[in-house]
């Protein structure tokens, strides 16, 4: 201090200390001179006792003036240093980044222009304190005082220049603190960031590629700031970035890809593309490296297949191509689990886009790796199942497509069925709005036969009596109209003189039996015409319901239908196919007389023959009436199954191989626990209830009245809306 002291005049350092901006500006002039004469003399120390005095005496001085005449000394000495200011810069440069944070505006205006002019000096050799400045000029360029910003950007714009042409820049030491600046909000900084970013990018010296993981994060997080020009800035960064990695030889696409898959599911649009737009390239770019990353990614690609944007879908879907033309193995390291979970979570989209495209994934990984995906089963299977009820029909169908590949194995077939009648069973809108279509499908997928006999299997043990009739139901019907099932139709048909035929018979009756509509139905298109009428003729009163006759209604309906022209043309021959002709003589009796169906099955009656066509000549019935002929058999003949007159055939023997009167008994147990069941559940709802007014009690003929009027078509006459036509 003493030696300063000497070396420096009074004056001097009175008027470094002057509020007036020129004094203090001439006495640095003054200690610029006197600073070159010592460093010609090579006297060191008395510049080092000079540099402390300005440190100690004005740079850290309570007075602002003192402050900033110390700033303005520093920069004075280190232009009179010379080439001579490096081995000074450590005393110089520490007091100076502290001013940078003084509260005087002023004082931290005077800081950036004594450093810039210190720079000037000593350009290269400046570079050891980067890191410092660096984080110095991040703080300023968010100053709130317009003057030192415009003096921080002059300062920064130095630093750059300094830093590009310097060789002892390291980057390594750098990045750290980026990375910790790169997550800052103010709109100024970012600016800063970026503009140092593609600065640092463009040295050809500097690898700033291999450390884009370290940033990369932060520059899509200013993808959605609200400044126009700090997103064009950052997009701009990530293109160039972008064309470099398509460029290079080695990238590290693994850290980048965590990133993206981040990034694809932001609420910022543009940061969607981009992040959507970078994972495309990777996929096409990165082979083997992404094998670990490719569930993540297909996480990231499902949901923005489906998203609002169109430029995203289109990209989305491009690279979900891509990935899944990919074919990895799991000995590289892919992992169909994972992918499996991605595709499951992905079923629960609100979205049918995607959830389409995971059943796609799904049906993929089960035909390239369907050992593997097997021992996940247990796993997605509920989803699988539980995506049957899904409002798309077209996410159904490929369900469907998924649980078939997954049912040719025995073992999973016999699963799905057993889930499928329990996901029925449970969900009763599912059975009513979906199951034609589940059913339809999977005959096509399966084989409709082995697809029926399982599912009569089940039902056959069912112990929801109620359940049990309604699928059997659903099931008859389909059978009785899907295009889908015309061949399992010709193999019952040919019941009577087809093995094939005869144990497909079997084996449906058994759980048909829950349904007497549905027995009628089967025995009616497996031509075993006799054994129809037996049942009907065992009916009693309580199973002729409402129930019943709606089912009726729909039977007598079918048969005006293609799918039953072969019965109706049977009827050309009324002696060949008598038992067919008191079946439905039968149904008719049943029938209340005003109901449409009654009058359409009469109309179809009144149009068979007088006249038998079955022999050599044509023969008239006594009467004319068709059913005069029915009056033959109490002679003692027999008609077989399939309408031949047999005088010698019993008919309890069983006919064709078919036990007839096995079934009939099977049928008829049946229908005895349906009765119980139906008694049953009368009780408990009367126990549950009040008792009945005398107006809630219906009288018999109300309720024949009810019974006719089930499915009459609506009135074109004078009647109110929702009346029935009589």
């Amino acid at each position: 201090m003493a030696d300063a002291l000497t070396v420096i005049p009074a004056g001097v350092l009175r008027n470094l200390a002057d509020k007036l901006y020129e004094k203090r500006k001439n006495a640095a002039l003054e200690i610029e001179g006197i600073v070159k004469q010592l460093t010609v003399a090579g006297d060191h120390d008395k510049i080092t006792a000079v540099i402390n005095l300005l440190t100690t005496e004005f740079t850290y001085s309570p007075q602002a003036n003192h402050r900033k005449g110390g700033l303005i000394g520093l920069a004075a000495a280190t232009v009179g240093l010379t080439s001579e200011a490096a081995q000074h810069l450590e005393q110089i440069v520490p007091p100076v980044l502290n001013s940078f944070s003084d509260q005087d505006s002023r004082v931290r205006y005077y800081a950036c222009e004594a450093l810039y002019n210190i720079a000037k000096v000593v350009r290269g050799d400046f570079i050891i304190f980067f890191n410092q400045i660096f984080d110095a000029l991040c703080k300023l360029s968010a100053d709130s005082d317009a003057n030192v910003q415009s003096a921080a950007h002059l300062l920064d714009r130095l630093v750059k220049d300094i830093v590009t042409e310097s060789d002892q820049f390291s980057i390594e030491e750098f990045i750290p603190l980026l990375r910790e600046r790169m997550n800052v909000l103010n709109p100024y900084v970012r600016q800063f960031l970026v503009g140092w970013i593609t600065v640092l990018d463009s040295v050809p010296d500097i690898d700033m590629l291999g450390f884009l993981p370290d940033f990369l994060d932060g520059l899509f997080n200013m993808l959605s700031d609200s400044s126009h020009e700090i997103r064009q800035q950052a997009d701009s960064a990530l293109s160039e970035f972008l064309q470099e990695i398509k460029n290079s030889p080695s990238v590290d696409y693994g850290r980048m890809a965590e990133i993206l898959v981040q990034r694809a599911a932001s609420p910022d649009e543009f940061t969607r593309l981009t992040a959507i737009t970078w994972i495309n390239e990777f996929v096409k770019l990165g082979g083997d490296q992404l094998v670990p990353y490719y569930a993540d990614i297909l996480g990231a690609i499902l949901p923005c297949i489906s998203d609002k944007e169109e430029k995203i879908r289109v990209v989305a879907r491009e690279t979900n191509e891509e990935l899944r033309a990919i074919k990895a193995d799991p000995a590289e390291g892919f992992d169909v689990g994972a992918i499996l979970s991605i595709a499951r979570r992905q079923l629960s989209s609100e979205w049918e886009a995607t959830r389409i495209e995971a059943l796609h994934w799904i049906s993929n990984l089960l035909n390239r790796h369907r050992p593997e995906v097997l021992t996940y089963l247990n796993d997605i299977f509920d989803t699988l199942l539980e995506a049957l009820s899904d409002s798309s029909d077209q996410v159904v169908l490929l369900v469907l497509e998924v649980h078939a590949c997954i049912a040719k194995d025995p073992q999973h077939f016999r699963q799905l069925v057993v889930f499928l009648v329990h996901n029925f069973r449970v969900d009763n809108s599912l059975l009513e709005k979906r199951g034609a279509l589940i059913i339809r499908r999977l005959c096509v997928l399966l084989d409709a036969e082995r697809v029926y006999r399982e599912l009569s299997t089940i039902l056959e043990g069912e112990s929801d009596l109620d359940f049990a009739s309604i699928m059997v139901q659903a099931l008859n019907l389909i059978l009785l109209t899907s295009s889908e099932l015309s061949g399992l139709r010709d193999l019952l048909k040919q019941s009577l003189v087809n093995p094939s035929g005869k144990d497909l018979f079997v084996s449906l009756y058994a759980s048909w039996c829950h349904s007497p509509m549905a027995i009628i139905s089967l025995c009616l298109l497996s031509q075993t015409y006799q054994h129809a009428s037996t049942v009907i003729q065992s009916l009693v009163e309580e199973d002729i319901n409402v129930k019943f006759l709606v089912q009726l209604d729909k039977l007598i309906r079918l048969l005006e239908t293609p799918i039953f022209a072969y019965l109706r043309l049977q009827l050309l021959e009324p002696g060949r196919h008598m038992w067919l002709l008191k079946a439905l003589y039968g149904l008719l009796m049943l029938l209340p007389q005003q109901s449409a169906a009654f009058r359409i099955l009469r109309t179809r009656l009144k149009t068979v023959p007088t006249y038998s066509f079955g022999g050599e000549q044509p023969r008239r019935t006594s009467s004319g009436n068709p059913y005069q002929i029915l009056q033959h058999m109490s002679g003692g003949s027999q008609v077989t199954e399939d309408g031949d007159i047999n005088p010698n055939q019993d008919s309890k023997f069983s006919h064709h191989g078919i036990n007839f009167t096995a079934r009939l008994q099977q049928f008829e147990q049946m229908q005895q626990q349906h009765r119980q069941h139906s008694k049953v559940q009368a009780q408990l709802r009367s126990n549950s209830t009040s008792s009945p007014t005398q107006q809630d009690v219906q009288r018999p003929e109300e309720l024949s009245q009810t019974s006719s009027d089930v499915n009459r078509p609506p009135s074109r006459s004078r009647k109110g809306p929702g009346q029935l036509q009589l």
